[in-house]
């Protein structure tokens, strides 16, 4: 990706998704708004087992491109994390909604390993979780990302599952 200045505030120059920094803000200001009108929203944490090469240099941002189109809302938001996981925020969403944009998710990354599994003889495996919350006075949004990263890490350890859909209790 050729690095752009007026991007560089808010998107990650390896990816073109956005950086944490930007998506904790507007999480944050999103997690208010839906506390305010009794909304749902839904915080995804995908983690690609991507292993960029000299000869696929940019792997990972056609990944996220692809993972970009099962997005089909503006208001859907992804960033990267660090060098192995994304977030992904669904705002006023329900569970059955959730089930969707993680089906398409799923439809996506296949698309990508079919286009790039005859090129280069690979299949990227990936693990997604997906935590559901109806935001409520006394619910903390970090226990919304606690909860998220203590899934995906159970995830990762026990199951043979590549994704959970999880409803934080509030």
């Amino acid at each position: 990706m050729i690095f752009s200045f007026s991007n560089s505030g808010f998107r990650d120059p390896e990816t073109g998704v956005y950086n944490l920094t930007y998506f904790m803000e507007v999480f944050h200001r999103e997690w208010y708004s839906h506390l305010r009108d009794g909304q749902g929203l839904a915080l995804l944490y995908l983690c690609p087992h991507i292993h960029e090469t000299h000869n696929q240099p940019h792997l990972l941002e056609f990944f996220t491109k692809h993972v970009q189109q099962s997005l089909l809302r503006r208001t859907d938001l992804i960033a990267r994390v660090n060098q192995n996981r994304f977030a992904v925020g669904l705002f006023n969403i329900d569970s059955s909604g959730v089930e969707k944009v993680l089906n398409r998710i799923d439809e996506e990354i296949a698309k990508f390993n079919q286009e790039f599994g005859k090129q280069q003889s690979m299949q990227v495996d990936y693990k997604i979780v997906a935590c559901i919350c109806l935001p409520k006075q006394k619910t903390q949004i970090e226990s919304l990302f606690s909860a998220a990263d203590e899934h995906l890490i159970n995830l990762e350890r026990t199951s043979d599952d590549h994704r959970a859909l999880y409803t934080l209790a509030s």
